[in-house]
């Protein structure tokens, strides 16, 4: 690939995601990269509605994938927790999509790490967005509060659920009710998490435990009558558009396993951050700090904290009665074991609070990676095209100096007329504008920004874009705008900054193309045409013709056909493009052997309409 920019990331947590790091090395190898490019990459989702609820419910994020991921297949299994293990045990899986307890769970069992945290339409905040709901019946009394509920028959999905249990069980147990010792008669289903609104309306029980926001899409599926069952405790601070029993906690995560390859990983993670807005208004964010569900899983002792279990009064009595009957040294023996498994628990604590804030740490500078991706490229483009700039400011400068001097010498001699002292002024500022001009091209084009989206000319665009490419060059080759009938008058949404950047790396490109075939001076030509409804603004340059392969590699990430380039100039011009909704293909110019390359920028068209502004 011919573009140089720059990129900085940083990963999400655990030691292959330190991999991950895409300024932390080029890629290791093109053999370890053509094998991770045709492995298909499983997906394994935990199950909380039935089985294609659950697959609907995740096809838009294979889906995702699969656009983000053309040369992977995507294969997606929706499985409940116990075939989930066994898929775990038998390496069948690369990635995990579940919610944050079990995750946890998974992290202790198969070194699972969370590489992205789900947030939904409901809640943008990925550190807050699933908690649980307790229901009943309409037309019963509903308990105030949950501590209420003593003594009644509470449905859950299962002990180990985490948004269908034990959050609301450490809610109790915060209160001083102790759900496992009998404070509440527990009903366990079984997943999907429909069974436990099934119990409730059948009156198997008398109260259910679902996850945040289940209950509004079982009622918008059908599955659960409008009103027909009521949240007990309902939060001031839940989710629009959801009701929740408790506070939230950090949303799904979506984690490789320790057997997942470090590219993979990799691939895939930059493809989560770029996918777009679900239809359910979901995305995949950075990764949450999952403290607080440790505190959750620390506080109930469920697994991966059951070993607390152990130290507990009531099984050490149990265990060591006939010890602590027995001698004093039998005592002092059972003391000295305590105080070892709390140094112990003590020193994993430590462990787990420094991993915690390691992986916070890379959290924020990873989304600092991402804010900035976009102003380093452009700041990537001018570095290289700045190499001149000195030159094509020199000769305003040179040409308001000569002038000022000439006018100092007319008028030592007496020879100043106001006829040329007007001439002369009026040069020196039509001079000072042309350097002016530059200087804030490139000001512009370095300055950080947010993105914007209006209606753009794009012919301008071009135009603009030609111009700043031949003010940052002393000495710029031919640069042709051609429009075909009909293109315009024409306008495109979006960010006239970003647009004009691809513009940018695609002149560069075909400008080290010339240079590397011999020919620096040819003309480059930009073709601007409408094709149906979408808009094609295509760079063509005369350079040497690129093979089949190199073709099939060019867009993806680090791979490139100069030495000193990063590989990631078409790749983000790529990504740039498909945010718009459009598209950057390449193809050769002419027939097998001509010379020149192709590369089509593809934007929709937008029709302006009396309350738009149709101005960049």
């Amino acid at each position: 690939m011919r573009k140089p920019t720059f990129f900085r990331c940083a990963g999400a947590v655990g030691r292959w995601l330190a991999a991950a790091c895409l300024l932390a090395a080029p890629l290791a190898g093109a053999g370890q990269t053509a094998a991770v490019a045709t492995a298909p990459i499983r997906i394994g989702v935990l199950a909380v509605l039935d089985g294609e609820d659950s697959r609907r419910l995740w096809q838009p994020l294979v889906d995702g994938l699969a656009r983000a991921l053309p040369g992977h297949s995507v294969r997606l299994q929706v499985l409940d927790p116990d075939a989930l293990e066994s898929a775990l045990a038998r390496q069948a899986l690369d990635f995990v999509v579940t919610n944050p307890g079990h995750y946890v769970r998974l992290e202790a069992r198969h070194g699972a790490t969370r590489i992205a945290t789900q947030t939904t339409a409901e809640s943008d905040d990925p550190a807050h967005t699933v908690g649980s709901a307790v229901v009943v019946r309409a037309g019963t009394p509903v308990p105030a509060t949950l501590e209420a509920l003593r003594g009644q028959r509470v449905a859950a999905v299962a002990e180990d659920a985490f948004g269908g249990y034990q959050l609301v069980a450490h809610e109790w147990l915060q209160s001083g009710l102790d759900a496992e010792a009998g404070a509440v008669q527990r009903v366990f289903t079984g997943f999907p998490m429909q069974r436990v609104a099934d119990a409730v309306l059948a009156g198997r029980a008398d109260a259910g435990i679902l996850r945040t926001c289940v209950l509004e899409q079982l009622e918008r599926a059908g599955r659960v009558a409008p009103g027909a069952l009521v949240v007990v405790g309902a939060r001031p601070d839940a989710p629009a558009a959801c009701q929740s029993s408790t506070p939230l906690y950090p949303g799904w995560a979506f984690a490789a396993l320790a057997s997942t390859p470090p590219e993979l990983g990799r691939t895939v993670l930059l493809a989560l951050l770029t996918l777009p807005v679900d239809a359910q208004g979901g995305r995949w964010s950075v990764p949450a700090d999952y403290q607080r569900v440790h505190e959750v899983l620390r506080a109930l002792q469920a697994e991966p904290y059951a070993f607390l279990r152990e130290t507990r009064p009531q099984a050490l009595l149990g265990r060591y009665w006939y010890l602590l009957a027995g001698t004093l040294a039998v005592l002092l023996l059972g003391a000295a074991y305590m105080l070892h498994v709390e140094l112990l628990v003590k020193r994993r604590t430590a462990e787990l609070t420094r991993s915690l804030r390691e992986r916070e740490r890379l959290a924020q500078q990873l989304a600092q990676g991402q804010e900035t991706m976009d102003h380093l490229s452009r700041l990537s483009i001018l570095g290289e095209l700045s190499a001149t700039l000195a030159h094509e400011l020199s000769h305003p400068l040179a040409t308001i100096a000569n002038y000022a001097a000439s006018v100092q010498r007319r008028a030592a001699s007496g020879k100043l007329t106001p006829d040329a002292l007007a001439q002369a002024l009026q040069d020196m500022a039509q001079e000072t504008e042309r350097a002016t001009r530059v200087i804030a091209s490139i000001r512009a084009l370095a300055r950080r920004r947010v993105p914007v989206r209006v209606l753009s000319d794009p012919v301008a665009l071009a135009n603009e874009a030609v111009a700043l490419f031949g003010g940052l060059l002393g000495q710029a080759p031919p640069i042709r705008v051609e429009c075909a009938p009909g293109s315009r008058g024409l306008r495109v949404p979006g960010d006239p900054q970003q647009i004009q950047q691809v513009l940018l790396n695609l002149l560069k490109n075909a400008l080290d193309a010339h240079r590397a075939a011999g020919r620096a001076n040819a003309p480059i030509t930009i073709h601007i045409e409408r094709q149906g409804d979408r808009l094609a603004i295509a760079v063509q340059d005369q350079g040497a013709p690129l093979s089949d392969a190199e073709r099939a590699r060019l867009f993806e990430p680090f791979y490139t056909t100069r030495p000193d380039g990063l590989g990631l100039g078409l790749a983000i011009c790529r990504s740039i493009a498909e945010t718009h909704g459009g598209a950057l293909q390449a193809r050769p110019a002419g027939a097998a052997g001509e010379p020149g390359m192709v590369f089509e920028l593809l934007l929709p068209l937008a029709l302006p309409t009396p309350h738009q502004d149709a101005t960049p």
